[in-house]
């Protein structure tokens, strides 16, 4: 299997699908934009500064306000330039970004979505069954991001840091259910559990993680949070 490779933490003057972007900070980082004619949507939370003169109002997503965090409604802001803006998530890791072509689409884990560009299309799948036991019996969500219209920036935040590994076909790797980010659709997820027993007791616990299966991309975080359930 091909080894896991780590993702450059910092980006200046990147352009791609009609935004200019950087990325930087070391512990913290911030994500900062410059607008021209085209949106960004962005998750409500993460905004740090903008420019006066941006406009953020709210964007209408369908289905979006089934979503909850603790409690509170999840939803989705969008900012207008000309004007320059930035984001950050309240913990230490590291800021990337994804450059979508038309057509294309990325399965993102829950809470790691920072911004995108308005081009790229968002919703979401509820993942339930056997693997709903890891997140307090509720489930957990699956961000599904497709760029339809134009090429598109997808902006995700991990912790700690960011590994890429490309499976082929039929390659797998085993994760901690905590541990990834982002996978390609081609990739194929389900959840394992592995029964742990001693001599002593009959049973001591259990071992869970997600196992995915090639061809495709799967990203990792080094260090993983469990978040609160939906």
């Amino acid at each position: 299997m091909p080894v896991p490779v780590l993702l450059p933490t910092a980006a200046r003057d990147e352009t791609f699908g009609g935004v200019t972007y950087h990325i930087e900070g070391e512990l913290v980082p911030v994500l900062h934009l410059e607008l021209a004619a085209l949106p960004v949507y962005f998750e409500h939370h993460i905004l740090l500064w903008k420019d006066p003169g941006v406009e953020v109002s709210l964007k209408p997503l369908k289905g979006a306000f089934k979503r909850v965090l603790s409690g509170m409604p999840v939803f989705m802001t969008q900012a207008k330039g000309p004007g320059r803006i930035a984001f950050s998530r309240d913990g230490a890791g590291h800021v990337f970004a994804l450059h979508l072509k038309v057509g294309e689409a990325i399965d993102v884990r829950e809470h790691q979505f920072l911004a995108a560009t308005d081009g790229v299309d968002y919703t979401f799948t509820r993942i339930k069954g056997a693997a709903n036991v890891l997140f307090g019996g509720t489930g957990f969500f699956i961000d599904t991001f497709t760029c339809l219209r134009q090429d598109g920036v997808l902006w995700l935040h991990g912790y700690g840091n960011v590994f890429v590994v490309t499976l082929g076909q039929g390659e797998q790797i085993d994760i901690e259910p905590g541990g990834w980010i982002y996978k390609d659709r081609t990739v194929q997820m389900q959840t394992i559990f592995q029964k742990i027993s001693t001599g002593v007791f009959a049973s001591a616990g259990q071992l869970f993680w997600n196992r995915f299966a090639g061809p495709g991309r799967i990203a990792l975080q080094s260090m993983y949070m469990h978040m609160p359930t939906e």
